[in-house]
């Protein structure tokens, strides 16, 4: 069996997706970057582990509150971040990677390293 990047420059996805001139909201990597698009510092606090609200916002300190809470909806609609609220008085609400928002880690390692190298 041929592996499915032979015949491809490294970095150029064997998918018809891929060949487009502007980008598409079907594209991968524009729905990746949508996910991520001033979300990442949410991710990267959950992939140190579960947090609570007030634990994203003591690491978070520039974020509102506003902003936090609508950055966390979207991650949750987007599947990358799951909502786990216990009962009780006061009610417990952890936030927690979901399996697909912990593949993330090493996009955002990626990222990272790339810009680190950029000119």
């Amino acid at each position: 069996m041929t592996h499915r990047t032979v015949g491809h420059p490294a970095g150029l996805p064997d998918d018809p997706r891929a060949d487009v001139t502007a980008p598409t909201p079907e594209c991968p990597v524009e729905i990746t970057l949508a996910a991520l698009r001033g979300r990442w510092m949410v991710v990267r606090e959950l992939l140190r582990g579960d947090r609570s609200y007030s634990e994203l916002r003591a690491a978070l300190p520039m974020v509102s509150d506003k902003v936090l809470s609508d950055r966390l909806a979207q991650l949750g609609e987007a599947g990358v971040v799951e909502r786990d609220r216990r009962p009780g008085w006061p009610p417990r609400v952890r936030y927690a990677l979901t399996r697909s928002g912990r593949r993330l880690g090493p996009v955002l390692q990626a990222l990272w390293d790339w810009g680190a190298e950029a000119p």
